[in-house]
């Protein structure tokens, strides 16, 4: 539901209701994720998406039953139905939807929930969708508070344990527990979608190749942020993909930065003065992906300078130097895209070689998600 959280809330606060489909989960080469969501309204009105039109027609008769009944269902698509062709749905996945009417009654704490997406706070929805007559019923759960339930103290704790966990690192998946919270117990199934605020990318040097990246990156989902010391240079009239720019020397800025795992750091600068400093701070620090632009040359000697500073092997070895995938780059563009595309295969693990010479799973999960039940090769 996330996906359509704002759309979904505003009509919920104007007194309509809304049937919202909900990708639970999904088995080989589905075409959207779990957490997809496609909202429907009695007057046709319809947004987002849960198969990229496989089978959005389908889903959109069904919203429009249970409006009109209010009972919630799961439904399942895949080639193995006998309606896979009649519905679409001929990429050879399979995909688990849950189906309900959501309105301000029947969810309390939608305007919430959707206030603390629309302001970027971390949050989860749980939602039961298996195991007991009473589907549908939820719990929105923060890193520091809660509210609803699904039945019982027990479950409930149980429920937000797991939960927090699963939010501190942005998983989507389903839960299977007993009645009670056992967790050795598969009789309830409870669908969470996480919601963390975007992840950071971090842009150092102000150049073509930083803008050209700052529109990739924006693109890609990043809350982008580009640095430079010089201030004629680190202008908002030359970065407007940027959420930010910042004139500051750069190691300086990021010392004080907000990084985590997901966070992304580019440093295009290749100037020794800003480079070394700031990768010192950079390799140090959480940050899943470090990027250093240079040629082959630039980048040994910056490694040798970043050793004399004591940086260890390990460390080093984090770095990203020459910076990006070979695409055969030219142009400011072609080479945001090939460092774009190393850092979604840094994300998510990807060998960066054509999927036509592998065999292994197209999709891939993100660390701590679990198995994604895709076995496409």
């Amino acid at each position: 539901m996330l996906g359509v959280i704002g759309e979904v809330a505003e009509w919920a606060a104007g007194g309509k209701v809304a049937a919202v489909a909900t990708v639970v989960r999904t088995w080989s080469s589905a075409p959207r994720q779990p957490g997809s969501a496609l909202a429907v309204l009695s007057s046709g009105d319809v947004i987002g998406s849960v198969s990229g039109g496989c089978v959005e027609g389908a889903v959109y008769d069904l919203g429009q039953q249970v409006l009109t009944s209010g009972e919630p269902a799961l439904v399942r698509y895949g080639v193995a139905d006998d309606d896979a062709m009649a519905v679409g749905l001929t990429c050879g996945g399979t995909i688990e939807l849950f189906v309900e009417a959501v309105s301000s009654a029947r969810f309390p704490a939608l305007g919430q929930l959707a206030e603390s997406v629309r302001t970027g706070e971390a949050v989860a929805l749980a939602t039961l969708v298996g195991g007991r007559d009473d589907v549908g019923a939820r719990m929105v759960i923060w890193r520091d508070r809660c509210v609803g339930g699904l039945g019982s103290a027990r479950l409930d704790a149980a429920v937000t344990d797991d939960v927090r966990g699963m939010l501190e690192n942005g998983v989507t998946a389903t839960l299977h527990l007993g009645a009670d919270g056992e967790r050795l117990d598969e009789e309830l199934t409870i669908f969470v979608e996480s919601f963390l605020p975007p992840p950071r990318l971090y842009i150092f040097g102000a150049t073509d190749f930083a803008a050209a990246l700052a529109g990739m990156g924006k693109y890609l989902g990043y809350r982008v942020t580009v640095c430079d010391a010089r201030p004629v240079f680190a202008t908002a009239a030359r970065f407007r993909d940027a959420d930010e720019v910042v004139v500051e020397w750069p190691h300086r800025f990021l010392a004080s930065a907000e990084v985590d795992r997901r966070t992304a750091i580019c440093v295009l600068t290749h100037d020794p003065k800003f480079d070394v400093p700031l990768l010192e701070v950079a390799l140090r620090g959480p940050a899943g992906y470090v990027g250093a632009m240079g040629s082959r040359r630039t980048s040994s000697d910056r490694l040798a300078l970043l050793r004399a500073r004591g940086l260890s092997d390990a460390e080093l070895e984090r770095l990203r130097g020459p910076v990006g995938l070979d695409l055969g780059a030219r142009t400011p563009q072609e080479t945001a895209v090939s460092i774009a595309a190393e850092i979604v295969a840094s994300r998510w693990g990807g060998s960066g070689r054509p999927l036509a010479d592998l065999a292994s799973r197209i999709h891939r999960n993100p660390a701590g998600s679990g198995p994604r039940e895709d076995s496409n090769g």
